[in-house]
């Protein structure tokens, strides 16, 4: 990453955290909102501290340089949640590309008078990337969360049919010697 990039995000970090927090924030209904930017405590507001783990954790991933992989817990628990909200997949991914935004609207200036467009482009470049590596995580957890409940209809279906008697157990003695009857 380009170093003069790479000292003014770390100079305007907590800029760039609290309007991106902001930002995400407000993909959510407008009930919600108040309570995430004020409920700071991790167990009665598991989402917004998601929220501010994730973006500490993706910011410093995207200007360390660090590779992207399976091991960035906070990235995984923040598209957990998003994940099993109820928002379009495009809209539980959006949040990555706020940051582009943000960070050219804090740096604006800086970016303009510093001539370091290159440099923006690649990061924003790495965003791209994070938000592809993202959206595995996010078709994962999805799968994860219909396999659930495929299984808990199953369950119920089976319990249902046993209790109004419509289901049939063929003991394991008589399923052996139909079965052998059927192989002769």
């Amino acid at each position: 990453m380009d170093t003069k990039l790479k000292d003014l995000i770390e100079e305007k970090r907590s800029v760039i955290l609290e309007r991106w927090f902001d930002a995400i924030v407000e993909t959510y209904p407008l009930d919600t909102t108040g309570f995430f930017k004020k409920q700071k405590d991790r167990f009665a507001n598991p989402v917004g501290h998601a929220i501010v783990q994730g973006t500490e954790g993706i910011l410093e991933v995207l200007i360390s340089g660090k590779e992207l992989n399976e091991d960035l817990p906070f990235l995984n628990d923040f598209i957990k949640v998003r994940a099993v909200q109820d928002f379009t997949p495009a809209k539980a991914m959006d949040f990555i590309f706020l940051l582009k935004k943000v960070v050219r609207e804090v740096l604006e200036k800086e970016i303009r008078q510093n001539q370091i467009y290159d440099a923006l482009l690649s990061f924003e470049s790495k965003i791209d990337d994070l938000a592809l590596f993202a959206f595995d995580i996010y078709v994962k957890c999805r799968e994860q969360i219909y396999e659930l409940k495929t299984d808990e209809l199953k369950r119920m279906t089976y319990t249902l049919l046993k209790k109004a008697n419509l289901m049939y157990e063929i003991p394991a003695e008589e399923f052996e010697v139909n079965d052998q009857k059927c192989n002769t």
